[in-house]
């Protein structure tokens, strides 16, 4: 896949195989069996069927509102998609969606990492092959198989199960989700999301218990780089003391996120000069007027240095420079498919009108329980309402990350390298200002054993930190995915050729390294939280004592 994929390298990052779940889910469902109350909620929430849907739908998928401020009448609207395979073992992810104002159902949900994705016609479904919650293939070396997944030996191929999936379309006044108070669309700030999403994580754990206590990741992209890590500060500090906390962070991960207005300014206008989008003199303008210590109000000289750029960058599509606007005809989207077939692959450059087209049916809102008021406006993938009277935006989200990364809370940063809305340099640039110790130096990791999959990887650690290990628990990593671009994020088939066993990487062990040949390196989220280097084969003994 070229393009959609910024989400997709993650369907490996995210292989949630930890079979400690199992025997907690056990125990912590048993003693739900007798509460039949938080089971009529459930079932009021469950989607019976979508309008549309294809009918081998092997997942369940619940829907509806969390209240999160009674006196203001303020609910969030939610959309869970459970794993394919025992989602009663798998963690749950919480995926937002930035703007400030765009929607995670709309985009995260129904064009990028969600299961069901909407056809060009706005009326039926499809199956997304690479969702977050379901198996997917990829093959691996012969006689490797991980946890619960079916292993097919002759083709080296093993099925990763993934997670459970919880869309929520945040701040109030976003898709589905409202208030009953009208100033409150001309009030909503950053603070305010976090303090609405961490009341609606506990609303919302009471009504489905059987995901206390599981292990809890938060992740999003865009200007969910302020959503997520905030949301994080606020579960970790109401989670500290607590021996046991019901919402279990364990981390968070961010992709081309907004961080740090001042190496966000400086990495933006590098991007477009670099990638030939303005010109030398408006470079120099815009480093000569424009403030790098705060993204809000900018000057006017900076302005119109600003509006000089959107000039001369003309009708691309920002958030994927390499690829083709909605607004060309279809005649002509179709010449350039077939000039430049690499560019358009798995590719629709206007699912968002898929999306409006398809949430704004009258049938299709009843099955998901959602406009139960009657929001008197249609809905809409992004809210002009809420970005144009934003309040509240810190300038920088590091300090948080210094915080987290103290506190053991584990940091996962990718960037795809064909977004200049929020480019990888300044992704970058970013996290160079955390100035932490590196420990794994950036290589380059590849799919199908041919094509750079993803160009650089980096893990770096905690300058407080006890172990310099890469498995340290206050590691963050970052990761560039050569081709990627923002807003258009799903999971990714991971092809490894027994003949080319390179170096690439999943996410979060923490146990010690596996001893083998050398070389290879695979930090896991999941796999029991193994962490394998190897240069030849595989020793496969040394992984079936990690299983048992």
């Amino acid at each position: 896949m070229e393009h959609s994929i910024v989400l997709r390298i993650l369907s490996v990052v995210l292989l949630f195989l930890n079979q400690r779940h199992e025997g907690l889910a056990r125990s912590e469902n048993s003693e739900l069996e007798s509460n039949q109350e938080w089971k009529n909620a459930q079932e009021k929430d469950r989607i019976i069927q979508l309008p549309g849907q294809p009918g081998n739908v092997n997942f369940a998928q619940y829907s509806g509102y969390v209240t999160v401020n009674q006196q203001a009448g303020r609910a969030l609207f939610y959309w869970l998609t459970e794993a394919t395979t025992n989602p009663s073992s798998k963690p749950l992810v919480l995926w937002l969606n930035g703007g400030p104002g765009c929607s995670s159902v709309a985009y995260g949900a129904a064009e990028e990492l969600g299961p069901l994705h909407i056809s060009s016609d706005g009326k039926t479904l499809f199956l997304n092959p690479y969702s977050w919650n379901k198996c997917m293939y990829t093959k691996f070396p012969p006689d490797l198989c991980f946890s619960d997944c079916v292993c097919n030996y002759v083709y080296w191929s093993v099925f990763f199960a993934v997670a459970n999936i919880l869309f929520v379309e945040s701040p109030a006044g976003v898709g589905f989700s409202y208030s009953n108070t009208s100033s409150d669309l001309h009030n909503s700030g950053d603070a305010r999301t976090a303090e609405d999403a961490y009341v609606f994580l506990i609303n919302w754990l009471q009504r489905f218990p059987q995901y206390k206590y599981r292990d809890f990741f938060i992740a999003g992209e865009s200007y969910a780089g302020h959503y997520v890590p905030q949301l994080a500060q606020v579960v970790y500090r109401n989670n500290k003391g607590l021996q046991k906390p019901i919402i279990n962070l364990r981390g968070f991960m961010v992709g081309n996120a907004v961080t740090d207005a001042y190496n966000d300014y400086i990495g933006t206008f590098e991007y477009w000069w670099s990638h030939a989008l303005i010109s030398d003199s408006t470079y120099k303008l815009l480093k000569d007027t424009c403030d790098f210590t705060s993204s809000q109000h900018p000057s006017d000289p900076c302005q119109i240095a600003l509006n000089q750029a959107d000039m001369e960058q003309g009708n691309i599509d920002a958030y994927s420079i390499f690829t083709p606007s909605c607004n060309i005809s279809g005649s002509q989207r179709h010449k350039l498919q077939s000039r430049y077939p690499w560019r358009y692959k798995a590719y629709d450059p206007c699912t968002e009108r898929y999306s409006e087209l398809y949430f704004n049916q009258p049938e299709v809102q009843k099955a998901l329980h959602a406009n139960v008021t009657g929001i008197p406006y249609r809905w809409t993938t992004c809210s002009g309402t809420l970005e144009k009277y934003w309040k509240d935006s810190p300038r920088s989200m590091l300090p948080i990350y210094k915080e987290l990364l103290e506190g053991g809370i584990r940091i996962w940063v990718f960037s795809g390298d064909t977004d200049a809305v929020v480019p990888v340099t300044a992704t970058r640039y970013s996290i160079d200002a955390l100035q932490l110790p590196t420990v794994v130096n950036w290589y380059p990791w590849y799919d199908n054993g041919e094509a750079v999959f993803g160009s650089l990887v980096d893990v770096k650690t905690s300058s407080s930190s006890s172990s310099q290990s890469a498995l340290s628990p206050t590691s963050i990593t970052f990761l560039q995915r050569t081709g990627s671009h923002n807003l258009r994020c799903g999971t990714s088939r991971w092809t490894i050729p027994k003949e080319d066993w390179e170096r690439r990487t999943c996410l979060f062990c923490n146990k010690g390294v596996v001893e083998t040949e050398g070389h290879f390196i695979m930090e896991c989220l999941a796999c029991d939280d193994i962490h394998i280097q190897y240069e030849n084969d595989l020793k496969v003994d040394k992984l079936n004592e990690l299983f048992e």
